[in-house]
């Protein structure tokens, strides 16, 4: 192995810390069946409560304390929240509104005036209303809350219009449907962030979009397992699984039906944090690259098309180290992400020393062994072919006399062949690439996903072939940050897609472009280079055997086709091999396919940009977080699209000699 230095680790550079993330969803204090059986579900929801945290004492690593995320309705909202807090779990509340108009719309004032005095932040003539805005005051100021506000105006004055004609059947209707809107945009963000969903629903109401009900959809829907606690009969508690689940009523679950599925979500197989994980963080860093690694990449500067002066160039890379990044590649994305209205500092302060570092890193090794795993095999290949033609040189150079030093040589490219092969495969070059690049790529796009409070889902992470350690590690690194504590304003929307998304999109997009031309480029020229090696070969044998044939007529003395027999047979071996080793390149190097892959990447990403455009086109128009989600989500998609077809071409090429 090359000789390296190991890097100075961050203090953030340690294995990310196990959570449980939940979420709870339920009817409000003016459901009858939850008015009705308050005192029931209070001990329902206790006992639920004692066994996860049971489950998570239970297991070999500490685990961080397990976080709640709720809407802060009145009602099971609420419930749940005050038993959180009271065994120190962690609150998370995605708000449908803004903190002020939050409070005034859930405090449920009957009238105009108290839903105003609300807005204003002083305390409104009801008592009930004032008790009620009160205690999610109290309760929010105990929780990490990010608050969707950028509608705030527009959902205000529908909400007061509704209570000062509340026999105007138009206004009612045009407070609730913005007012779902909201709450399910509010539901879409706990349900990503969430590994179990906690529900307390009567099994009749149907509700509105942002509703109990539609929120368990969304859950099963995004594979996350529901623990239904019947609002009816708070004894009998179900385990829903799939979207089917809501269609066909399941047995009554059994305690040991629920520790089960805390179990399985605790120790999912496959994705522990095991060795390899940990050697991650053990990794040697290399500061740079190895010019004994740098055949596959020198045979695509030779190959795609740079021009003699580029392809010949030095191709030594310096890697970002974890603490330089933010003075480096990142500081234009950290500047942006501080200048955001609104924005938390502090928040951002995470992101770069608990994702950026972290990026930095698996980024930085992936690249190295990516090199070593990569250009080993592209020097087996170019090695296998020195050695048949250093083999057979001794036919036009030497005699069989001194054939020794030939055989010699071909004897030590072989061994090398199998050398770099032995130690790729013990030092699991090509599965620790594998697993960094993941994480590495994971983690590159994480940062603009926490600023808007966007998760992947549980249930729609990529499933690792042998091991799960990365999107776990990933997973764990992203749940401890959680949502960002802002109050989202228009003005921070906008910053977060022009300053940030849109930035990201169009970089990576003219990356994938410019990676497929080049990688397109290479495939042909490897394949004409191929090509024209055999025809060489065929030209070359086709020359001697009319030597041959003019011996044999008398047009070539015998002592010319004695002479050049020997030249012709070092061509016809030397050529067909070095052919062969340019064609086994071109198909170990998939570089057609993962040209394919870059350019419907790209394509992707241009959709993406075109959408930007039109939802940024106009400088007055109004945003909304739910169609900024989705730009940031489609983007994820596309990361994780790219992720899963390069481990579809790459997954089953191990190092190997070249046969």
């Amino acid at each position: 192995m090359p000789n390296s230095t190991p890097a100075s680790s961050p203090a953030s550079l340690v294995l990310p810390r196990a959570r449980l993330a939940l979420g709870v969803t339920g009817h409000r204090n003016s459901n009858a069946a939850f008015a009705r059986n308050r005192a029931a579900i209070d001990t329902a929801l206790t006992a639920l409560f004692d066994a996860i945290d049971s489950a998570v004492a239970g297991q070999a690593e500490a685990w961080a304390p397990t976080r709640l995320h709720a809407l802060l309705a009145h009602g099971a909202d609420l419930l749940a929240v005050e038993r959180a807090l009271a065994r120190d779990w962690q609150v998370a509340a995605p708000l449908p509104f803004g903190p002020a108009l939050n409070i005034a719309i859930n405090a449920h004032p009957a009238t105009a005036a108290d839903a105003r005095v609300l807005l204003a932040g002083a305390v409104p003539a009801d008592a009930d209303v004032a008790a009620r805005a009160a205690e999610m005051q109290r309760l929010a100021a105990q929780a990490q809350c990010l608050a969707l506000a950028e509608q705030d105006a527009t959902v205000a004055r529908l909400f007061l219009a509704m209570l000062d004609a509340p026999g105007d059947a138009l206004a009612v209707a045009a407070y609730g449907g913005i007012a779902s809107e909201r709450a399910a945009a509010a539901g879409q963000i706990m349900v990503e962030q969430a590994d179990l969903l906690i529900a307390i629903w009567d099994g009749v109401t149907p509700g509105t979009a942002g509703g109990t009900r539609h929120t368990i959809a969304a859950a099963l829907d995004h594979g996350a397992p529901v623990i239904w606690i019947d609002a009816g009969d708070p004894t009998r508690r179900y385990i829903l699984r799939a979207p089917e689940s809501l269609l066909v009523r399941n047995a009554v679950a059994s305690d040991a039906d629920i520790a089960a599925l805390l179990q399985g979500l605790l120790n999912p197989p496959r994705s522990a944090l095991d060795t390899r994980a940990i050697r991650f963080h053990a990794e040697q860093w290399h500061p740079h690259s190895n010019r004994r690694f740098h055949a596959y990449r020198r045979v695509e500067a030779l190959f795609g098309g740079r021009g003699p002066g580029k392809a010949l160039s030095g191709l030594v890379q310096t890697y970002e180290t974890p603490d330089a990044i933010a003075s480096g590649s990142a500081a234009p994305f950290l500047a942006g992400a501080r200048g955001l209205a609104g924005g938390n500092t502090g928040f951002v302060a995470r992101i770069e020393t608990e994702v950026l570092r972290r990026f930095a890193w698996a980024d930085g090794l992936s690249t190295y062994l990516s090199d070593a795993y990569r250009g080993g095999m592209v020097t087996n290949f170019l090695l296998s072919a020195l050695a048949i033609t250093g083999g057979v040189a001794y036919l036009p150079f030497a005699t069989s006399d001194t054939k020794w030093p030939f055989a010699l040589f071909e004897l030590l490219l072989l061994l090398a062949i199998l050398l770099i092969t032995s130690v790729g495969r013990r030092q699991r070059w090509h599965g620790r690439w594998f697993e960094t690049r993941r994480v590495a790529e994971y983690l590159r796009h994480a940062p603009l996903l926490l600023l808007l409070g966007v998760a992947r889902p549980p249930g729609r992470w990529p499933r690792g072939a042998e091991t799960m350690w990365p999107e776990t590690y990933a997973r764990r690194v992203l749940r401890d940050l959680g949502l960002p504590p802002v109050t989202l304003s228009q003005a921070y929307l906008r910053g977060a897609l022009e300053q940030l998304l849109a930035v990201h999109v169009k970089a990576q997009r003219a990356y994938h472009a410019t990676k497929a031309e080049r990688l397109t480029t290479v495939h042909h020229r490897l394949d004409h280079a191929s090509e024209l090696m055999f025809k060489l070969a065929v030209t070359a044998v086709a020359l001697y055997l009319l030597l041959v044939l003019g011996g044999k007529i008398g047009l070539v003395t015998p002592g010319i086709v004695y002479s050049a027999s020997k030249s012709f047979t070092f061509l016809g071996v030397a050529l067909p091999a070095l052919g062969g080793a340019f064609a086994g390149i071109r198909y170990f190097g998939d570089f057609e396919r993962f040209a394919a892959i870059s350019e419907v990447t790209a394509e992707k990403l241009e959709g993406i940009e075109e959408r930007l455009a039109v939802l940024l086109g106009d400088p007055d128009a109004e945003l909304r977080y739910a169609e900024a989600a989705a730009l940031a989500r489609a983007m994820d998609d596309v990361v994780i699209a790219e992720i899963e077809s390069w481990q579809a071409v790459f997954a089953g090429k191990q190092i190997a000699v070249p046969v």
